[in-house]
């Protein structure tokens, strides 16, 4: 196994004020909040005085139109946004040319084409690639790893879909050049929108030990 760096960890699905108060207090890097309607974690209302120092509030959004997605960077004073749906290139470039950070995420299986994110490259900061399945994202659903082999572009990414506490050893020892860390989220919960913050540490310790 290659030495690597400190893998970021980012938390999606982000909903209540306390629960999000106690991971603030973790070693995390993004906090992700999801304005996609039909989740069951989805968020409206900005979530009360809270300290993120350190954590980039990242918005998810599923093919939502640019207004609305100004609306809450403004309302929830957002770092990135993480676009999870099929936004194109162009609109992914709309963001960057307002020095807006840009998240695109792809649903991988077996058949997936890494070639489709090409034309991202310019106009992303970096990926997420989540598990194909029936919903957006939130799946708790988990790709074949071996599949990022294929991967073999110049853009950092976050691995993503359906991982929980007992995939620690194995992420350890996943290696990818362009992989910088690790998007968890239903894996660690004990319902929609309300994580485990002891397992979550957990995690952090074994990834990062």
């Amino acid at each position: 196994m290659m030495k690597r760096e400190r893998m970021k960890i980012k938390v999606c699905g982000m909903k209540y004020p306390e629960n999000i108060r106690e991971l603030s207090s973790l070693d995390i890097d993004f906090m992700g909040f999801i304005f996609y309607e039909k989740s069951s974690r989805y968020i409206d209302k900005y979530p009360g005085d809270l300290d993120f120092a350190g954590i980039n509030k990242t918005g998810v959004f599923v093919d939502s139109d640019y207004k609305y997605i100004m609306s809450k960077i403004n309302d929830f004073k957002l770092d990135f946004i993480q676009l999870h749906g099929n936004e194109s290139p162009d609109f992914c470039s709309d963001f960057k040319q307002e020095d807006i950070m840009v998240i695109k995420a792809f649903r991988v299986d077996n058949e997936f084409d890494f070639d489709i994110c090409k034309e991202y490259l310019p106009v992303t900061n970096f990926f997420i690639f989540d598990a194909k399945g029936e919903n957006p994202g939130g799946n708790g659903i988990v790709f074949n790893w071996e599949k990022m082999q294929e991967y073999q572009l110049e853009k950092q990414f976050l691995l993503s879909g359906g991982i929980g506490i007992n995939h620690s050893k194995k992420l350890k020892d996943f290696y990818h050049p362009q992989c910088i860390g690790f998007d968890i989220n239903s894996g660690f919960e004990t319902a929609p929108g309300i994580k485990n913050i002891e397992l979550i540490k957990r995690f952090i310790d074994a990834i990062r030990s």
